[in-house]
């Protein structure tokens, strides 16, 4: 089924993301965690894609499976550096052959020592998506980021960028990471104002461990705010704490979406089955229909 789709249904959609082995070693791990988030019955499943195309060949089977074993509609993540058109064209026709009709169109990150980051292929996104449009007829999602795209100079600049995603032909948004709701809100005015009008899904990620904050936020710029700090700061030293409290923190968020008409939300569970079992029963009579 087409995102898009799912996207007008009524009722709240509970999405999740999971990530391919990046070695063959961790393919049964994988496939394990996959099943257990399957039975969940999310919206969708996202399934991510390796920087510079390490992933690729799993990506591609991995979303075909997760539709062909377990009737759930899968979103394929596909990026453009380091890749040529002609690869492109075989990523693409990979995830046709699968079945798969959602796709997420991103630029990706360039991995360290990669000396030709778009070797006749595509610089941004939003040329990706139209070479997606050109190539099949896939349901297109792209990125956005309500704090900023790191690499962006200007906020008003990544909203251009983000506004040509979806003149190309990007059907719908969904967010990086954010632990203050209210940016987010913020965001959506600035992206309603500038007449961006695409259905934009927010990303909650549950941290459940105080290195896999501090990554992120390295990473991503993502700000936090002082009460999510308290948790870290209080808890961090005592696992088990961590995660109950990052969970707690994620479910109070999602509500709260929830409770300002946001009717998707795409939840980053890092492969791991117990943090998106322990969401989906927390909001289980509030999303109405969810497991």
């Amino acid at each position: 089924m087409r995102i898009s789709e799912i996207l007008k249904s009524p009722g709240v959609k509970l999405s999740v993301e999971v990530f391919p082995p990046k070695a063959d070693g961790d393919c049964h791990k994988v496939k394990s965690a996959i099943d257990e988030i399957c039975a969940l019955r999310p919206a969708f499943l996202s399934v991510t894609f390796g920087a510079g195309g390490t992933t690729a060949a799993n990506t591609a089977k991995i979303a075909s499976g997760v539709q062909q074993e377990h009737g759930v509609t899968a979103l394929a993540h596909l990026t453009c550096v380091g890749a040529s058109k002609e690869q492109l064209r075989g990523r693409i026709a990979a995830l046709k052959a699968g079945g798969v009709e959602n796709v997420l169109a991103l630029r990706g990150d360039v991995p360290e020592g990669l000396s030709d980051p778009f070797p006749g292929g595509f610089r941004y996104a939003s040329d990706l998506v139209a070479f997606l449009r050109e190539e099949a007829d896939f349901c297109i999602g792209c990125a956005c980021y309500p704090e900023g795209h790191v690499e962006s100079a200007r906020r008003e600049e990544d909203l251009d960028h983000l506004k040509a995603k979806v003149e190309a032909g990007a059907a719908f948004l969904t967010t990086q990471m954010f632990f203050d709701n209210n940016i987010l809100y913020n965001f959506l005015y600035r992206l309603r104002e500038k007449g961006v009008t695409v259905p934009v899904i927010p990303g909650i990620m549950p941290v459940t461990n105080a290195r896999q904050i501090r990554r992120i936020c390295a990473l991503s710029g993502t700000a936090l705010p002082p009460r999510f700090k308290a948790i870290v700061d209080r808890f961090g030293d005592a696992p088990a704490a961590m995660a109950q409290a990052g969970i707690a923190y994620a479910t109070e968020q999602i509500v709260d979406l929830i409770a300002n008409g946001i009717s998707a939300v795409h939840i980053y569970s890092m492969n791991n089955p117990e943090v998106a079992k322990s969401i989906f029963r927390n909001l289980s009579a509030i999303a109405g229909g969810q497991p």
